[in-house]
């Protein structure tokens, strides 16, 4: 053994050939850790003072190669500024381009997963074999910073400006076929054929067959265009990126853009200084911030998710009730996942309405070529309508998703008791409606559990599991399981009106109302809060989700928490909805709709709006601050994430944040509503809701607010 380290491996094989073997110990996958990067430095060392080498390949000893850096250890050093940063940067490098220095051919064998610092340890070797399964790419992009151990240096000499610039801007990672077409890899072989591959590789450059250092050389030089050249490439990607992101929003694309440009015709050495700078500039900006706690929110969902398997019953048939849109969409779901699922309604143009829409989602699946035809035949296989109850007794969970009125579902749902196994769970699909008002009525209120999937099912990725005063570990458990075999992301919340998406939500339209109440233009507000970040303003918003269902929500929400969700007086929401303005659903609302060239249905300004809600409108007319608007909007939706925080209808800022994320489309490049509420400054923010009290009680500050502020604490750190 050459060296035998914490994360790294080396060994001879044969002929002169060693094996550098990533495998980092106590851990499931291989990263770029502190003790990782030690060990590499380390493992150089070794592989330099060992004459008998005559090249490497480079190998993982897990099921993935390496998965990249270990953002939640490297990311401590963002909020120590720029040249802290760049000061620990620069080191890493010096390992790096050392690894690439070494005077020998190197191979890296690809199996798996190769990221961000992963890939960008394979650039660093003079040639690249991939398996047929594995992924390679640069992601750091959708974390807010850009790559930092060199991949804005070496991708774009290696596959040209053009293709790094796609590679790193789009941030996702590239299977076999794609690498190989680019250039980033030099061949792609079966699994089992993948270590062999690599020895051929360094054999010929040893043998003096493959021009190795001309291969590296490449990568140490400035890139071979002339000035002209390069100019009118950066300026052609700037045009396509700059269009996708805003730099306000996302400023790591043009950072990245800048970092290359500025290094491309600098050596290896120049250009590594500026990315080293460039990453640091994206390291510490608020984005950064947000997007790396979202994706550690992430982990932390999946993890407490997981936990939640060793408590559940298999679920080999699930059923869903209501057959239509919605019970069509869920349907769709379980049954691309691979569960059987058997569809009920009351008559046959239900059940017709529910097929065209699983059937309509896997046609599109199969015109955009992501699965086969006789895939789409073995998913509809997996659908059964029917009318009766004859086949529930086999079934382990049944997803009631019939009309959102109380007094139906507490009919189906009591009806749907009496057909099913004892131990069978059943869940409703409601949005609004107390899990714990629903089991009134049943026999085992126990196998009782909310299930509420969010619309349109096949694009949405939240589910809220929503427990009961008396739902059972085993039904919570069984259904979080199931919501993640149908591709879904879990948030388990307790019960209350709304749960926790709506319950959050319904504030933020109240405080839309308010301001249209006092004189606010709807299209301004719109404008507003969607340059902030939203998808959609809340007028839109409330036009597409449909504004009698926003009615219906506001009705129950208003009864659930009076002393803020229910107003003093008629808003302009109820007012469109008297006037029978009902948003996408009849073309008409806040906003007119009219299909266009693609059959969609596109918003127009309907001036006839403003007529509608005239009488709700008692201040004076006037154009708002932004600020304004976007404080009053914002300090309504935080607060009440607050307060589902304070109730322990949600059990920690990582999951409050995701769900509001996932949910409803808060920006995420601002991290959730505790996130942002971190990076305002909780005192600053309590003093913002001080501001606003005045307007009512939803702008008043949570104790648990005032309590941090006090003390000087933070959601996050």
């Amino acid at each position: 053994m050459i060296h035998a380290g914490n994360a790294i491996t080396v060994q001879m094989l044969s002929d002169g050939i060693a094996e550098f073997r990533f495998d980092l110990q106590g851990e499931s996958v291989n990263k770029f850790n502190r003790a990782t990067i030690d060990d590499f430095k380390a493992a150089i060392a070794a592989v330099q003072s060992n004459a008998e080498i005559k090249g490497l390949i480079v190998t993982s000893g897990k099921s993935t190669f390496i998965v990249g850096a270990d953002i939640t250890e490297f990311g401590e050093n963002f909020a120590q500024g720029e040249q802290v940063i760049v000061d620990w940067a620069m080191p890493v490098h010096e390992i790096f381009n050392s690894f690439e220095d070494l005077n020998i051919p190197k191979v890296a064998a690809i199996n798996g997963m190769a990221l961000g610092g992963g890939f960008e340890m394979c650039l660093v070797c003079d040639y690249r074999v991939m398996s047929e399964s594995a992924q390679v790419g640069l992601p750091e992009i959708k974390l807010g910073i850009i790559p930092g151990f060199g991949g804005t240096v070496r991708l774009s000499r290696v596959i040209g400006i053009d293709n790094a610039v796609e590679w790193m801007a789009m941030a996702n990672p590239k299977k076999a076929p794609a690498a190989l077409k680019d250039g980033a890899v030099d061949a792609v072989v079966t699994a089992d054929k993948l270590q062999d591959a690599a020895i051929s590789i360094v054999k010929q450059a040893i043998e003096g067959r493959l021009d190795w250092k001309a291969k590296r050389q490449e990568k140490l030089d400035p890139i071979k265009l002339n000035p002209l050249e390069q100019m009118m490439a950066f300026n052609s990607s700037k045009g396509v990126v700059l269009a996708k992101a805003n730099p306000a929003q996302y400023p790591a694309p043009k950072l990245l853009l800048d970092s290359m440009q500025a290094g491309s015709s600098l050596d290896r050495a120049g250009a590594l200084r500026q990315e080293a700078e460039h990453f640091a500039k994206a390291a510490v900006t608020p984005q950064a911030g947000a997007l790396i706690g979202l994706f550690i929110n992430d982990q932390v969902v999946k993890k407490t998710s997981k936990k939640y398997e060793q408590g559940a019953h298999p679920v080999n048939q699930a059923a869903v009730l209501g057959a239509g849109i919605m019970g069509g969409g869920i349907a769709y779901q379980a049954a691309s996942k691979g569960t059987p699922i058997i569809m009920k309604d009351i008559g046959n143009p239900q059940l017709a309405l529910g097929m065209k829409e699983a059937n309509g989602l896997l046609t599109k699946q199969v015109e955009r070529k992501k699965i086969k035809p006789a895939q789409m035949g073995e998913t509809l296989a997996r659908i059964r309508p029917t009318l009766s109850y004859d086949e529930f007794k086999e079934v382990d969970i049944v997803i009631e998703a019939v009309t959102e009125n109380p007094k139906v579902k507490g009919i189906v749902l009591k009806e749907t008791e009496s057909k099913v196994r004892e131990n069978t769970i059943i869940a409703s699909n409601t949005s609004t409606i107390s899990i714990t008002r629903l089991a009134e009525n049943l026999e085992r209120p126990e196998n009782f559990v909310g299930m509420h999937f969010f619309n349109p099912v096949h694009m949405m990725p939240l589910v809220e599991v929503i427990r009961g005063e008396k739902t059972s570990p085993e039904a919570i458990a069984t259904t979080v399981v199931l919501a993640q075999k149908m591709g879904k992301t879990p948030i388990v919340v307790n019960d209350c009106p709304g749960f926790l998406v709506n319950r959050v939500l319904f504030p933020y339209f109240g405080a839309f109302d308010l301001l249209l109440k006092d004189g606010a233009d709807f299209q301004q507000v719109d404008k507003v809060m969607e340059k902030f970040g939203w998808p959609m303003g809340p007028a839109y918003l409330m036009d597409v989700v449909g504004i009698d269902t926003g009615v219906h929500g506001a009705e129950v929400m208003a009864e659930g928490f009076p002393d803020r969700m229910k107003p003093d007086f008629k808003g302009s929401i109820q007012t469109m909805y008297e006037a029978q303005r009902l948003g996408q659903k009849n073309d008409v609302g806040f906003y007119k709709y009219e299909l266009d060239k693609k059959g969609k249905k596109a918003k127009t300004v309907d001036p006839t709006a403003y007529d509608v809600i005239a009488s709700v409108v008692t201040g004076e007319k006037r154009e708002f601050d932004s600020q304004e608007i976007i404080d009053r909007m914002m300090i309504a939706f935080c607060n009440e994430t607050v307060r589902c925080l304070e109730d322990n209808i949600v059990a920690t800022p990582n999951e409050a944040d995701m769900a509001m994320i996932m949910g409803v489309g808060f920006p995420p490049f601002r991290g959730g509503p505790c996130r942002y509420i971190d990076q305002t400054g909780v005192a600053e923010y309590v003093a913002l809701c001080d501001k606003y009290a005045h307007l009512g009680k939803a702008y008043e500050a949570p104790q648990m607010l005032r309590d941090m502020a006090a003390n000087n604490k933070k959601f996050y750190g």
